[in-house]
């Protein structure tokens, strides 16, 4: 009798935890329709990053007190010879400067005949990478500002040698950020040598980009240093992106077989710059706008 009613027991129980199951399945199917659809869960996913905030500074803060303890124990002779290799380089530094402002000087000149005026650089601001995504696949981190220091949905990220990647998205302290390597990333470019457009493609490799793009006849080689192109509007024209390795030229296929070896270290960056493009300036002459 005691063994009856326990089997009777059980098919009780497990109709209504597949009805539960079924209900927080619609439940979840709805949430994410909602999200996708109309964004309705950006304030709740705002919440959340500002919340965890503390957490990564908190996560952080040995990896600072280690670096700054390593810095701060650091040999007087070692100091010295840092001094040294810094005053060969800014000695150096100087006589380029040198060069670089005669340049200069000819280039106002030159603007100056065609009736053109000097334009502000572009904006930037250093940002720290607080935290890397641990997904092998997915070539995402995390810097330290967000939307209350004016970073936007797609703004440019370079470093001292190049484009490093651009934001994908803000929160109001953090932003989360995609580097140029991630498969689904795509930055049009061109060969600075001759002006050659085509597209640079991540290809999950921190070291390598793909151009696919290419066809066999392109006028294109190894060590030609390929540039942010400025179409899209995402990137300005100018930046350093990637210097091509091998090409490879297929009879059978239409296009050629392009790597290129990304000019920025992705996988050792420690601070990166965002960029903030100048916008165009409209002249008195004629009205016209015209862009750096």
């Amino acid at each position: 009798m005691v063994a009856s009613r326990g089997n009777n027991s059980n098919p009780a129980r497990i109709p209504a935890l597949g009805l539960r199951v079924i209900v927080l399945i619609l439940v979840s199917i709805g949430l994410m329709y909602l999200d996708h659809r109309q964004n309705h869960l950006d304030g709740i996913r705002r919440g959340i990053d500002a919340a965890v905030y503390p957490v990564r500074l908190v996560v952080d803060a040995p990896v600072r007190f280690w670096n700054w303890l390593g810095d701060s124990t650091t040999s007087r002779n070692e100091l010295e010879l840092e001094l040294g290799r810094l005053q060969a380089e800014r000695l150096l530094t100087n006589a380029r400067l040198q060069r670089l402002t005669a340049l200069e000087a000819e280039n106002a000149r030159l603007r100056g005949l065609l009736e053109a005026r000097t334009r502000v650089r572009d904006e930037v601001r250093v940002a720290e990478i607080m935290a890397v995504d641990a997904n092998p696949y997915k070539h995402n981190l995390v810097i330290d500002i967000g939307s209350r220091d004016g970073v936007y949905d797609g703004q440019a990220i370079v470093d001292a040698n190049g484009v490093v990647g651009q934001v994908i998205g803000t929160g109001i302290m953090t932003s989360q950020a995609v580097l140029i390597s991630d498969t689904e990333h795509a930055l049009p470019v061109e060969v600075n040598r001759n002006g050659l457009r085509t597209i640079a493609v991540g290809t999950g490799e921190i070291d390598r980009l793909d151009l696919p793009f290419l066809p066999n006849n392109a006028d294109i080689r190894a060590g030609d240093l390929l540039v942010t192109s400025g179409l899209g509007g995402a990137f300005p024209a100018g930046y350093p992106v990637a210097v091509v390795n091998t090409v490879t030229r297929i009879p059978s296929e239409p296009f050629a077989d392009v790597t290129a070896t990304p000019s920025a270290a992705l996988d050792q960056v420690r601070e990166v710059m965002l960029i903030w493009s100048a916008p165009p300036v409209v002249t008195e002459d004629d009205g016209e706008e015209v862009s750096e």
